[in-house]
């Protein structure tokens, strides 16, 4: 669809409507023992309509998964403020006034959590999803990743300015091997790369195939493992100054960092989500070599995306522990030129006034905000100013629609009214 078109837009939140006022049956998924062939989910179906609604928040039951586990003092509790925010109205890019409940109807979400000053001011759950689901993030995994590797820099574990194949000897000759440390964490690598996603052939299906998000078509069939697929990508143009999404430069900052302090990102992660008083384990996805996926495969509750998010108001610091470097956040808020972020107009239209840096979504241009997307309708949103944490878990029937523009909008709308 055109950006420049949004009659589709505005007829879905007609439909919406509708939905919302009748009330949307849900198909009936993985129902008996087994379930019909109809109502089956599998690794070759998980990540399609209708089958993903049940696959989004069950990966663990069909792919080999590397736990993040929660600490053993138990679930820290969480305050309850409530706010009707499903009244709350935002101007959509297709110029309706959309209230939240509408557009969480159109945008088949799962989960909608919001803090508020660290209380819960909204929480709400769809198509079958409770509270104590984990739910896969996609690609807000590349932001916990980025933080991770921040606070490696804090400490001095990471040199930002050392090439990549410093740490990794087998990025030499690929994409990767001359970029900068800090060219990876802020997707500045000249490579070439197609992020797309419905095109079995393109380099990012290739990435799903070897890390195991999908099973690969046998003439697709090329790498047993991301550790053979990163090296395999090759350079186009140089290094620095624009702004590329590729997820597999996030696979390779992993590998750098992991190489950097001896330590996989599961195990980075857990430090800190063991101290977070988190209700569950979460769990990264595993490749068939068994190593987590960086760039796309962590799954959690919504209530602990959002314990996540508000350690980051809190300036990584929780019951008197600094569990990341205040200086690794600080680093993330400033972001990056937003001038390199607007030249990308596919991601300036998703996200207008942001700048990329450390693999988040930095807003400086009327608030301080960061935020973490991923495809398929996931996010989570942290705003400064008003002390807001939103996730939003998602399964859209599209891994991009112009749905997306509009979560933004909601996002900020809802800190901003919760700033007034």
């Amino acid at each position: 669809m055109s950006h420049h078109d949004f009659t589709p837009l505005a007829r879905l939140y007609a439909e919406a409507h509708e939905s919302l006022i009748a009330g949307a049956a849900q198909p009936d998924l993985m129902q008996g023992f087994p379930a019909a062939p109809e109502q089956r989910v599998t690794w070759a179906n998980w990540m399609r309509p209708p089958f993903s609604r049940w696959g989004f928040r069950n990966l663990a039951r069909l792919r080999p998964s590397i736990d993040v586990r929660a600490g053993s003092a138990g679930a820290s509790t969480l305050g309850e403020a409530p706010r009707a925010l499903e009244d709350w109205t935002f101007e959509s890019v297709c110029g309706l006034s959309v209230s939240v409940a509408e557009h969480l109807q159109a945008s088949n979400t799962d989960a909608l959590l919001v803090l508020s000053r660290g209380q819960v001011a909204f929480e709400r759950y769809f198509n079958g999803q409770q509270a104590h689901d984990r739910h896969i993030m996609f690609s807000v995994t590349k932001s916990l990743i980025g933080t991770l590797g921040e606070h490696l820099i804090a400490s001095g574990t990471l040199d930002p300015n050392a090439l990549a194949r410093h740490y990794v000897p087998e990025f030499e000759g690929s994409a990767f091997g001359e970029a900068t440390v800090r060219q990876l964490f802020d997707m500045a690598v000249g490579i070439a790369y197609s992020e797309v996603y419905d095109d079995p052939a393109s380099e990012s299906s290739q990435y799903g195939y070897a890390c195991g998000f999908q099973p690969a078509p046998e003439e697709y069939r090329q790498y047993e493992s991301l550790y053979q697929y990163l090296p395999s990508l090759r350079q186009r143009g140089e290094h620095g100054g624009f702004f590329h999404y590729v997820t597999a430069t996030t696979e390779a900052l992993a590998w750098v960092m992991e190489r950097a302090c001896g330590t996989a990102c599961p195990a980075l992660l857990e430090a800190v989500w063991g101290e977070l008083g988190c209700e569950r384990d979460g769990y990264f996805m595993a490749d068939p070599w068994g190593r987590g996926v960086a760039g796309a495969g962590f799954s959690a509750t919504a209530r602990d995306m959002a314990r996540f998010g508000q350690l980051l108001l809190d300036g990584g610091r929780r019951e008197g522990r600094q569990l990341i470097a205040a200086e690794a956040i600080d680093a993330i808020r400033a972001g990056a030129d937003p001038m390199i972020y607007a030249a990308n107009s596919e991601f300036s239209h998703w996200t207008p006034g942001a700048s990329y840096r450390s693999q988040w979504y930095v807003f400086n241009d009327h608030s301080q905000a960061l935020m973490a997307g991923g495809i398929h309708g996931q996010y989570l949103f942290v705003d400064f100013p008003s002390q807001t944490v939103i996730v939003k878990q998602s399964s859209l029937d599209e891994a991009v629609t112009d749905l997306d523009a509009d979560s933004v909008r909601m996002l900020r709308a809802i800190a901003a009214g919760l700033n007034s």
